[in-house]
């Protein structure tokens, strides 16, 4: 298995989901597409990804009500950049365009609400470690910020001002840490287990509701395990993959108090494939299935979400060097 295509599958596993911004784990998926891999000094590497999230499941704690007449739907689209400057010193932006819509169906009546825009951006400064727990072994370290790009002041037609969760943006800057750690197994030359964590910490909108109020998303913990290998079928490179999530969003706050009905724990299980279109370009599936839903209070929570994207990456490190007969 090339290095090339080892490093990219691992990419899949890094993607996290720890900047929702809906305490029942909507929003924009920033950090679930973060982790471009370093390629080398001079390479620069983009990610374009769609990212699909349907609510539809009423809970209140673990239990499961029957009411489906609440619905989320947010639409995304991202584009990541990385850049490596050394082999081991890199970084990444990654910018986010959302559609968000809400729909509640009671007594013959339809509210429907929607809201599109540009959402916040993300950028990520990152330090690999390779062979840190013997061969073929790589850790990565990362620190960076939320930068809130997005509108967060959206009204409604009538002019009143919509709910935090259903903003482009959350108007606030927050803190981000992440690490990941990749193993190859000695069974099978082209297999590899991976591991991440990441922590959010939140800040604070202080032009919350016309600047009367603050408002504070919950401080995000997110774990992730996942095993990945590799196939040829058809004359193509295949890796499959499989991911289990575990999710924890701390409680909202609005003026330094808590938010009644936000914050909980989630435990996802993502089957993902990843196919090498050329040495340079790959193509990526990922398909989330919950699998243990806690939540404060009652709150829609995860159904379904899809994401797929494409990823590239240009050598943009020109080699000025002039080669001399006999030099």
């Amino acid at each position: 298995m090339s290095k090339r295509i080892t490093i990219i599958t691992l990419f899949i596993f890094f993607g996290q989901q720890a900047f929702s911004q809906t305490c029942c784990s909507g929003g924009v998926p920033l950090s679930n597409n973060l982790g471009l891999p370093n390629e080398g000094s001079g390479i620069l590497s983009i990610g374009l990804n769609y990212d699909y999230n349907n609510l539809n499941t009423l809970n209140a704690g673990t239990d499961t009500l029957d009411d489906d007449s609440r619905e989320r739907i947010t639409n995304s689209i991202l584009l990541g950049l990385g850049y490596a400057f050394t082999d081991r010193i890199s970084f990444e932006t990654l910018f986010s365009w959302v559609n968000q819509t809400r729909n509640i169906t009671q007594f013959g009546n339809e509210n429907f609400t929607e809201t599109t825009g540009i959402g916040d951006a993300v950028l990520l400064v990152k330090y690999a470690i390779p062979d840190v727990l013997g061969s073929k072994t790589v850790l990565n370290i990362g620190v960076g910020a939320k930068a809130p790009l997005g509108q967060s002041d959206i009204t409604t037609d009538q002019g009143i001002l919509l709910t935090a969760d259903l903003q482009p943006g959350s108007g606030a800057w927050d803190a981000l840490s992440w690490v990941s750690i990749s193993k190859g197994l000695g069974f099978r030359p082209s297999a590899t287990i991976s591991g991440s964590f990441t922590y959010k910490g939140t800040g604070k909108n202080k032009d919350y509701l016309n600047a009367t109020s603050t408002y504070e998303f919950g401080d995000v913990v997110q774990a992730n395990l996942g095993y990945t290998d590799q196939f040829l079928i058809f004359n193509t490179v295949v890796n499959p993959g499989l991911i289990l999530k575990y999710r924890k969003s701390f409680t909202d706050r609005i003026n330094q108090s808590d938010l009644p009905n936000t914050g909980g724990e989630w435990v996802f299980l993502r089957p993902e494939l990843m196919t090498q279109i050329t040495p340079d370009m790959g193509l990526a599936f990922r398909l989330e299935i919950p699998v243990y839903s806690y939540v404060e209070g009652t709150q829609l929570t995860p159904t379904l979400r899809f994401s797929g994207g494409l990823f590239f990456n240009f050598n943009i490190k020109k080699n000025n060097n002039i080669n001399i007969p006999g030099q």
